[in-house]
């Protein structure tokens, strides 16, 4: 065999290996890149997660301290009721508020003077549901009345 033959051969078996090798590397350059990737991808996640957890912690305790304000609120400064006038409705409002009820009870004051209040209790950043804007509007409105309901019981 000549000795050109055996040189181009050599040539194209080392052309082939080094167009293999050369992909390989691509190739392992490419998975690295996307191992790297996919790395980056699950550490945002993570803290996705966390900062998904930690706002559902915060909402939580929002929604628990406003609770527990509303129970609280007839014995806070601000409520300018007695609390023995004042019922916890919790919902649609927090409290229907009778004032003067009790003094007319007690026999000291009159019915004339007596007011019902609707209040709800917020804290913080919230504000009044649609439904609770919808029932001001209706007091507002003079749209209440008061009714009484008989029942008839067999005996």
């Amino acid at each position: 065999m000549p000795a050109w033959v055996i040189f181009v051969v050599g040539i194209l078996v080392g052309a082939i290996l080094a167009s293999v090798l050369l992909a390989r590397t691509r190739q392992g350059k490419i998975q690295a890149e996307y191992e790297a990737y996919i790395l980056q991808l699950q550490a945002q996640h993570e803290q996705d997660v966390q900062t998904a957890k930690q706002r559902s912690v915060n909402t939580s305790r929002a929604v628990l301290k406003g609770k527990m304000a509303e129970q609280f609120a007839p014995m806070l400064p601000q409520f300018h009721y007695l609390p023995a006038d004042a019922r916890f409705l919790g919902d649609p409002i927090d409290y229907i508020i009778f004032d003067g009820y009790s003094a007319f009870k007690d026999g000291v004051g009159c019915a004339e003077d007596i007011n019902i209040i609707l209040m709800d209790i917020k804290s913080g950043k919230a504000k009044l549901t649609a439904g609770q804007k919808a029932i001001a509007q209706a007091v507002q409105d003079k749209r209440v009345r008061f009714e009484t309901l008989y029942i008839q019981l067999s005996e």
